[in-house]
């Protein structure tokens, strides 16, 4: 009996080539696990940028926040754009004013300090003088950045001279070439006026401070209307109240060449009597004069 010949094991099954060979089948395949690590890779790299963004806008956030609060209670740089206090300060110099004077530390004669203009409404010490072209620095996030203290504040409300006199002192000049007294004792100021300048000629006064103010002039006489210009002969109306005081300054940082510290002087002042002393002030007519500002550096 004759047998037929067997077939080959697995002869007509379906290769595994053949059952694969869907092409929708093979790109569900594909898609399995490389495609999810595609997709997750994707997906972290969003929360990777979201993160970093989240952490410099912190960042961001916490410098401006530091520097509003330096600028408010601590330090804030002011420019100096007139010649009233040369040779001490010149125009264009940047200074560092210190915010803690007068309060809690207590004012010096000698200081050299930045303060609000003192005048009435009607009769500001900067009125009539050229207003200055304001900066547009940071386009349209200048008004941003001059809160924060990242740029100068706008306003031309500020001066910079140096203290004379204290509360109760007595100040005076006879309007010549002699030194400013004060409580009845000369002072040698000649390590801080202009030279070829004079301690107030042609400008006599003689007041006494009253309480809570002081008695501020420039270095540059000749060229500064300070207390002198402003006062009515009695110092009600020449002396800058203390509340009025934005600071003291410390040291000129800009430009380079000028940097120096911004002391107090070591002798005009050392040897005067207490505030008090010999009070008793002539009578003096107003004086004439010019002024000049100082502005927030840029």
């Amino acid at each position: 009996m004759t047998q037929s010949p067997r077939e080959p094991v697995g002869a007509n099954r379906p290769l595994d080539s053949e059952i694969d060979s869907d092409p929708d089948d093979r790109g569900a395949r594909s898609s399995g696990p490389e495609g999810e690590q595609s997709a997750e890779g994707k997906v972290g790299a969003g929360r990777q940028f979201i993160g970093g963004v989240k952490e410099l806008g912190i960042v961001v956030g916490l410098a401006l926040l530091l520097s509003f609060l330096i600028k408010t209670f601590l330090l804030q740089a002011f420019w100096i754009p007139s010649g009233s206090m040369e040779n001490t300060l010149v125009k264009d110099d940047r200074v560092i004013v210190t915010k803690l004077i007068p309060h809690p530390f207590d004012l010096q004669r000698g200081d050299i300090v930045v303060f609000e203009d003192p005048g009435p409404a009607d009769n500001k010490w900067l009125k009539g003088l050229p207003a200055t072209t304001a900066s547009t620095v940071g386009g349209p996030l200048h008004g941003v950045l001059v809160f924060v203290g990242l740029l100068p504040e706008d306003s031309e409300n500020h001066l910079i001279k140096r203290v004379i006199g204290l509360p109760g002192d007595h100040v005076q000049s006879d309007g010549s070439q002699a030194a400013l007294k004060i409580n009845g004792v000369a002072i040698d100021e000649r390590s801080y006026l202009k030279p070829g300048d004079y301690p107030s000629e042609d400008k006599p006064f003689d007041i006494v401070v009253p309480k809570d103010c002081v008695w501020v002039m420039g270095d540059h006489r000749s060229d500064s209307a300070d207390s002198r210009f402003h006062d009515d002969g009695t110092g009600a109306t020449g002396c800058v109240p203390t509340n009025k005081i934005v600071g003291r300054a410390l040291v000129v940082v800009w430009p380079l060449d000028h940097v120096t510290w911004l002391g107090k002087p070591d002798t005009a002042f050392a040897k005067l009597p207490a505030q008090g002393a010999n009070t008793t002030p002539a009578t003096m007519g107003t004086i004439p004069g010019s002024t000049a500002t100082v502005k927030p550096a840029s």
